[in-house]
């Protein structure tokens, strides 16, 4: 972390916490069952640790994303996602599926949303994510049809070949692509060339 915040501030790059479960060797992807109050606390804690090395840098907190299953465990499971926001500092945004528990519970409890879209994961039909993490590589001209079709349209062709519409309403939007997807660089270079374009011709 000390490492990362240091990198960020040189790049001038927002930081936000990626707090997960205590799944150490699946990297927070298998469920754990915890009560309300051990969700809170191990948010408080992660989110807590990373605002100590940003505090030391003189960053500030940009935002709060649940990772990986746990991400997945809130959108299913009201008591879940009210236990992981209640260890969000008040006021800090929050990264999650709209039209999912994510923001309905975040408008609950007066935390900024910011909708979330992926650049390199999959969309079942009914909205949620299909986590698969041993993907085969996405080449850059899948990346650019996936991405381009949210961001330009708010909509994403599902595993099953519907098309669904994303609820983005008139929230921040953030564009998830992570860094242990096969091909990550081109999928980021991809994805990144997109959203340029859209912010150059539809927000200037």
């Amino acid at each position: 972390m000390q490492q990362t915040v240091k990198l960020c501030k040189q790049y001038n790059i927002a930081v936000g916490a990626h707090p997960g479960l205590p799944d150490i060797q699946g990297f927070g992807r298998r469920e754990i069952k915890m009560s309300p109050e051990e969700l809170t606390a191990i948010t408080r804690y992660q989110v807590g640790a990373l605002t100590a090395f940003l505090d030391a840098e003189g960053l500030p907190l940009h935002h709060v994303k649940p990772h990986g299953v746990l991400y997945g465990m809130m959108y299913r499971d009201e008591d879940v996602c009210r236990a992981v926001y209640s260890g969000v500092p008040k006021g800090t945004p929050v990264f999650g599926l709209a039209g999912t528990l994510h923001e309905k519970v975040a408008k609950e409890m007066g935390l900024p949303f910011v909708a979330e879209l992926y650049g390199d994961v999959k969309y079942n039909s009914d909205g949620t994510l299909v986590i698969d993490r041993k993907k085969k590589p996405w080449s850059p001209d899948q990346t650019r049809a996936h991405v381009a079709s949210q961001v330009y349209n708010g909509t994403v062709e599902t595993v099953t070949g519907d098309l669904l519409d994303i609820p983005l309403a008139d929230y921040e939007v953030s564009l998830c692509c992570h860094s242990d997807s096969p091909g990550c660089l081109d999928i980021v270079t991809a994805a990144r060339a997109i959203v340029d374009e859209f912010n150059t011709h539809h927000l200037a």
